[in-house]
């Protein structure tokens, strides 16, 4: 079996004998926050180290019966709930194609896996990022699927309401192609033409009066996207009416109840401190942050598709402090996945919209153009 010295995989799996389907012969990388049958799935934590699940995830069980071919679980951050490759009992994850630099989180080595040619597809989830920033970092492509539309069944919950299941790769194409089989829906026809997009220089906040970064890396991508026949204008997306943070920190609380902090201990030290600090949440900021996200949720945008980065700061070291870099790190992702939106990572460029289709038609007019 392939080496793998990215520590992108915490279990290996010997691939069994590709199926028929669509996707027969690819051999596929999960994250090991999903279910799988019969081989260990540790959620990324310690407390799970030896948990082998009797059922496999649904979204993972639809890529295996189109034919794709399991070849291991993915390193990621404890329970998903952090944006760079470290993890205190799997160790850090490594990024194939700027070496010293993080991968991002939480699907650290679904990305690593890919970028290093280890893997055709990936699975990862994405709560506020955990798709799209690996995916940028590590140069591939990486789809957050509009809320709700990707099972999550079988999945361990961060934050339900912002929770999305999604597809990776290292084309546009090969994502299409998985999410056709993950949601039963044709891939779309490339398509920029006639659109309008929206050039996001800064992105909203998440309402705790903290001022997002700011970039102009959009205007590389203007040229290209009008000669593709898409109308490119300014724009910008409306700020939350109230600090919607409550509302994550509250479900990871109830994502955690049997085991914290019952068996606190147990957690690593970065888990633990924002486990800890979630409980200072009170029930008036739950509810005001519950009713701005569904308020936000209901914003009809100006135009048909958004572009901006992925991230706007310097990609920082593998070694970062999780804790200092989470934000400035994550403030062109986090909306999105508040609002509901589809979010789609190709390297750098983040397409959003309110639907997948529409982020997909567009990334595959862009791949097809390159």
């Amino acid at each position: 079996m392939t080496d793998d010295p990215w520590n992108a995989f915490i279990t290996r799996v010997e691939p069994g004998e590709a199926g028929p389907g669509p996707l027969s012969g690819k051999t596929l990388a999960v994250k090991d926050l999903f279910d799988t049958a019969g081989v260990r799935t540790t959620y990324g934590s310690g407390l799970y180290s030896d948990h082998v699940p009797q059922r496999t995830a649904a979204a993972a069980q639809l890529l295996l019966n189109a034919g794709a071919v399991l070849v291991g679980k993915t390193n990621l951050t404890e329970f998903a709930w952090g944006v760079l490759g470290d993890n205190q009992w799997y160790g850090t994850c490594r990024n194939p194609t700027q070496p010293g630099l993080t991968t991002g989180g939480s699907s650290s080595g679904s990305a690593a896996a890919l970028a290093a040619g280890l893997c055709d597809l990936a699975l990862g989830t994405d709560t506020g990022c955990s798709i799209r920033l690996p995916a940028a970092a590590c140069d591939v492509v990486g789809l957050k699927s509009q809320w709700g539309l990707i099972s999550v069944e079988g999945v361990f919950p961060l934050c339900p309401t912002l929770d999305t299941v999604g597809p990776m790769a290292r084309s546009v194409a090969d994502v299409a192609l998985a999410w056709s089989v993950l949601t039963d829906r044709r891939v779309p026809e490339p398509r920029l033409t006639g659109l309008t997009v929206g050039l996001l220089r800064q992105p909203p906040g998440i309402g705790d009066g903290r001022v997002t970064e700011t970039s102009d890396v959009v205007e590389g991508w203007v040229g290209d996207l009008e000669r593709l026949g898409a109308r490119v204008v300014e724009a910008r997306v409306p700020e939350p009416e109230a600090n919607t943070w409550p509302q994550f920190q509250h479900e990871a609380l109830q994502s955690h109840a049997a085991t914290f902090p019952s068996r606190g201990d147990e957690y690593g030290e970065v888990m633990h401190k924002k486990l800890e600090a979630a409980q200072r949440a009170t029930p008036e900021e739950i509810e005001a942050a519950y009713r701005a996200i569904e308020v936000w949720r209901r914003y009809e945008p100006e135009v048909d598709l958004y572009v901006s980065p992925c991230y706007a700061i310097e990609l920082p070291p593998e070694d970062a402090d999780e804790l200092e870099v989470r934000l400035p790190l994550t403030s062109f992702l986090r909306w999105v996945n508040l609002v509901g939106w589809a979010g789609l990572a190709i390297g750098n460029m983040q397409l959003i919209a309110l639907r997948d289709e529409v982020v997909l038609a567009a990334g595959l007019a862009w791949e097809n153009a390159a």
